[in-house]
């Protein structure tokens, strides 16, 4: 089996954002931690900046309104114009619940989508769940996993850089 990366367990938040700060200097791009709670800067310790998330949901709610409305424009000036009590055919606030309702569907279609891919979702297998003390990821244990994927991976030069961390596991994953 190949080596899909390594994985170090801590005690403390602390030391994890210490441990994360420290990857991201050796070149680390695609490190992930795993903590039972929110733990307050390790998202600027891993790098990680912003998301296209809002972007993706704004997009979906544009393209979601605009096709609504299109649609009854559509259908009601040119496929079948109806002329009911003499209003005009294109008759714009009679239009607007529906577009309103698919904008925000579209919205939310769009967030959950794109947040499900940009976390890789769903994924039922990971080569961490083999690790047996990786549960104690939901309950009290900081964990720092360095894939293989990423260029500068290298085992040997993985455990130097968090030998004075002290971490209390140092596991190689295969994949």
């Amino acid at each position: 089996m190949s080596a899909h990366g390594m994985l170090f367990e801590f005690s403390t938040a602390d030391d994890l954002i210490a441990a994360a700060r420290r990857a991201r200097q050796a070149g680390y791009l695609h490190a992930e931690a795993y903590s039972p709670f929110p733990v307050e800067g390790l998202a600027d310790a891993l790098g990680f900046s912003r998301n296209r998330v809002p972007l993706a949901t704004l997009l979906g709610g544009i393209v979601g309104g605009a096709a609504t409305y299109f649609l009854q424009w559509y259908t009601a000036v040119h496929d079948y114009p109806v002329n009911v009590g003499g209003r005009p055919l294109h008759s714009w606030p009679s239009f607007i619940p529906a577009t309103f309702e698919i904008t925000v569907l579209g919205a939310a279609i769009a967030a959950v989508i794109s947040m499900l891919k940009m976390n890789g979702l769903p994924r039922l297998r990971h080569p961490l769940f083999e690790v047996p003390e990786f549960d104690l990821a939901t309950r009290n244990r900081f964990f720092l996993f360095l894939p293989a994927a990423d260029g500068v991976y290298d085992a040997d030069h993985a455990r130097r850089i968090m030998s004075d961390l002290s971490p209390l596991l140092v596991r190689e994953v295969s994949a």
